[in-house]
């Protein structure tokens, strides 16, 4: 029994963790496209798109950061 109860809290540990880690990553990808933006509405708007479109065509985080920048300077708004 006292295998067990180890067991289930390291998965749900392990678990917590997990979601932290993925929550946090997206948090970080949004606060990097609106800081392309600035203060204009139309622009944080138009790069949480931007962000949902690089997600959608499956851009590499790695390269997120040159290409947000691209998108950033090709609005038209």
């Amino acid at each position: 029994m006292d295998v067990a109860i180890v067991v289930v809290v390291s998965l749900l540990a392990i678990a917590l963790h997990v979601v932290l880690y993925l929550l946090f990553r997206r948090w970080m990808d949004r606060d990097l496209a609106l800081s392309f933006a600035g203060d204009d509405p139309g622009k944080r708007d138009y790069m949480l798109q931007c962000l949902q479109r690089a997600k959608g065509t499956g851009i590499r985080r790695a390269d997120l950061p040159a290409w947000l920048q691209r998108e950033a300077a090709d609005y038209r708004g």
